[in-house]
């Protein structure tokens, strides 16, 4: 297999810049994996296609305001998108990964200035992208980026720095369910959801068990041409509870919201179909022939062509039932990627 494997056409005008104006009425498309055809409806019809005995899994990790501005000292601007250290690397917080745009002309030891007098310095080149940059804030950093941070959009949407809708990306480009922070790219399948839907998922004693995985940059990162076989995944930070393993080891069946609740839960999955709850990483590349031995559907997002998002959804659903569903949307006019569409796959 290969990443060309996994293309598709898609109109750049059915690239979503916006959210829908109420997040449960952006469209729902229904794949069965059982028979043929597909149902259009809305998101908030998600509650009647699930039973008692369902539990849905929910990533609720919270997206940082991880972009900043700034500029060299010699005038030329720069962008910092922070890629969070593994736990427990700086217990300062000051010290974290980092993608710098542009990177051309810096160095180690380079200060960019960054708004109210803060800075960072450059540490060290740790691979052709990435930088380790500390941070001189004179507060705690979180509470630094809360006030001066922009929301890590995708490349996708394009956004002026300067635009004011930025405060607008904080809340939309974040799931209403979202508890720790972490994430530098929202689990975007949950974007969906409102407590109206829960309310209606609570009616038909459905649970919602919340695992966390925090989604780093790799998400959007396109897959080097060859062998799938050969390509991997940046490892990502992940912790589920006992209770979400108890509700999850107790259902009749497992509603993964997202992607990134899916490769949790494979990861975790013994040869039953058992989580049982622990922390740690995953790299998991989840590629067609993968046997899915915990989720039993998905709420998902429309992704990128040739990335491992669609390959992901390839895997649970069958590449060609994919690709005709995709083309489907295309057709329909479906909204794609972070603030577009869902899809239900059965």
């Amino acid at each position: 297999m290969d990443p060309s494997d996994f293309d598709y056409f898609l109109p750049p005008e059915q690239i979503a810049q916006e959210p829908a104006a109420e997040r449960d009425r952006s469209r729902l498309l229904v794949v069965r994996r059982d028979r043929d055809g597909l149902e259009e409806r809305v998101f908030a019809d998600l509650p009647e296609f699930l039973q008692p005995g369902d539990v849905l899994v929910v990533n609720d990790s919270r997206v940082i305001p991880a972009r900043l501005n700034g500029r060299r000292e010699t005038g030329g601007a720069v962008e910092i998108l922070l890629l969070p250290l593994p736990a427990g690397a700086d217990p300062e917080g000051r010290t974290w990964e980092a993608l710098l745009r542009p990177a051309r002309r810096l160095r180690p030891g380079d200060r960019i200035l960054l708004p109210e007098g803060a800075g960072a310095e450059i540490v060290e080149r740790i691979s052709d992208k990435k930088w380790q940059v500390r941070f001189h804030t004179g507060e705690p950093l979180d509470a630094y980026l809360d006030r001066i941070g922009r929301p890590p959009l995708p490349p996708y949407i394009r956004r002026d720095p300067g635009d004011p809708g930025t405060a607008y990306d904080r809340e939309r480009y974040q799931t209403v369910y979202a508890r720790p922070p972490g994430s530098v790219a929202a689990p975007t399948a949950g974007l969906h959801f409102t407590p109206a839907v829960f309310a209606e998922l609570e009616k038909k004693n459905i649970p919602v068990a919340h695992l966390t995985l925090h989604v780093g940059y790799g998400t959007f990162q396109p897959l080097p041409d060859g062998p799938l076989e050969n390509a991997g995944l940046d490892a990502e930070h992940y912790e589920l509870t006992s209770e979400t393993a108890r509700l999850i080891n107790d259902a009749r069946r497992v509603v993964a919201v997202g992607t990134t609740s899916t490769r949790v839960l494979e990861t975790l999955a013994d040869e039953n179909g058992r989580v049982a709850a622990g922390e740690g990483y995953t790299d998991l590349f989840i590629r067609p022939g993968h046997r899915f031995r915990c989720a039993g559907a998905m709420v998902t997002n429309f992704h990128l062509p040739r990335s491992s998002l669609f390959i992901l959804v390839c895997a649970f659903a069958g590449t060609e039932r994919m690709k005709e569903a995709y083309r489907r949307a295309v057709e329909d006019g479906f909204r794609f990627y972070s603030y577009g569409d869902a899809m239900l796959i059965l």
